[in-house]
C-alpha cells in the first residue's frame, strides 16, 4: 500500500463498505459521485451512507461501529431487512482513492441489530474482535452441542436433505402443505425457499406430520404454492435418535449420563 490518505489539504478520497449476505449475495457502496469497480466488486454510489467513525485499539473489547443511510439504492430495500436477508451479514468498510483505486481495509465484522426510523435505517457493527469474548470451553449436557450436519456431527447433509413443492399455506398456523407422503423426519429441521421472492432465506421447522410443516418465523403475504423448498432433516439432540436413527453416537457431543445437580444436592438420610 503506497498510498497515504489525508495528507494533503484535498484529497481523492472515498469511503466504501461491502455487505456480504449469507445467500451469497455481494453488495458494494462509496460515497462517491460514481461507481467504482476495484477489488473485483462494484461498489455503487451512495453518497447517502454516512458510516460513522471507526475506532481502531488494541484491546480485547470490541470496537463498536455503525452505518446510518437513507434506504434510497435499489439494492437495499427494507422488505429485504424484515425478512432477515442482512441477519448476521459480513461486513467490510475502508477508504479508496477514486482516482487509482488504491484501497485499505479499516474495519471487518458482522451486522448486529438494524432499526427503521423514518425510511432510513442505522446498523450496528459487530467487529471480529467480539469472537475473542465467546466462551470457548463447551458447556456439559444432556443434549447434542454439534450443529446437525455441521462441524462434530460430521453428517452429510446430501443424504438427509431433500427438494419439495410447496401445494398449499396456511398463514395463520405458519404451516406449509408439501408433495410429500411423510414429512415427520424434518420436525426440527430446517427449509430455504430455492425459488420465488424469498429465495434463500430459511426458517426452523418446529413440527411436522404426515405432509405438513409448521415453521417458526410467520408467512409473508407473498408466498403463493408453486415454490420449490430444501427440506433439512432435523435431530431432537438426544442420544437415541442420534443412534438409533442415525447411526452416529460415537459422533455424539453430549453426556446423557453425566450426573446433574441433583445428584450432588443429595445427602444421607437416616433410616
Amino acid at each position: 500500500m503506497s498510498k497515504t490518505f489525508f495528507a494533503g489539504q484535498l484529497d481523492t478520497a472515498a469511503t466504501w463498505w461491502r455487505i456480504h449476505r449469507r445467500d451469497g449475495v455481494t453488495l458494494g457502496f462509496a460515497t462517491h459521485d460514481r461507481d467504482l469497480w476495484f477489488d473485483g466488486v462494484m461498489h455503487r454510489a451512495a453518497p447517502g451512507m454516512l458510516p460513522s467513525a471507526i475506532r481502531r485499539t488494541s484491546g480485547f473489547d470490541d470496537d463498536p461501529s455503525d452505518v446510518a443511510g437513507a434506504l434510497s439504492h435499489d439494492a437495499i430495500r427494507a422488505d429485504d431487512l424484515v425478512r432477515g436477508r442482512y441477519d448476521a451479514a459480513l461486513i467490510e468498510s475502508g477508504v479508496v482513492d477514486w482516482q487509482t483505486s488504491e484501497s485499505v481495509l479499516l474495519y471487518r465484522g458482522s451486522l448486529g441489530a438494524v432499526s427503521r426510523e423514518a425510511g432510513s435505517f442505522r446498523a450496528e457493527l459487530v467487529s471480529d474482535k467480539a469472537r475473542l469474548a465467546r466462551d470457548r470451553i463447551p458447556l456439559t449436557g444432556p443434549s447434542c452441542r454439534a450443529q446437525f450436519c455441521g462441524p462434530g456431527c460430521d453428517l452429510n447433509p446430501q443424504f438427509h436433505q431433500r427438494r419439495a413443492l410447496v401445494i398449499e399455506i396456511d398463514p395463520a398456523a405458519h404451516s406449509l402443505k408439501l408433495d410429500l407422503t411423510d414429512a415427520v423426519p424434518y420436525r426440527f429441521g430446517r427449509l430455504r425457499w430455492i425459488d420465488g421472492p424469498l429465495t434463500g432465506i430459511a426458517h426452523s421447522i418446529v413440527d411436522a406430520q404426515e405432509n405438513m410443516v409448521t415453521l417458526a418465523d410467520p408467512l409473508l403475504p407473498e408466498v403463493q404454492p408453486g415454490r420449490r423448498v430444501l427440506l433439512r432433516e432435523g435431530c431432537d439432540r438426544t442420544l437415541a435418535t442420534c443412534a438409533d436413527r442415525f447411526g452416529n453416537a460415537l459422533n455424539f457431543r453430549g453426556e446423557p449420563f453425566l450426573p446433574g445437580n441433583d445428584m450432588m444436592a443429595r445427602y444421607p438420610v437416616p433410616r
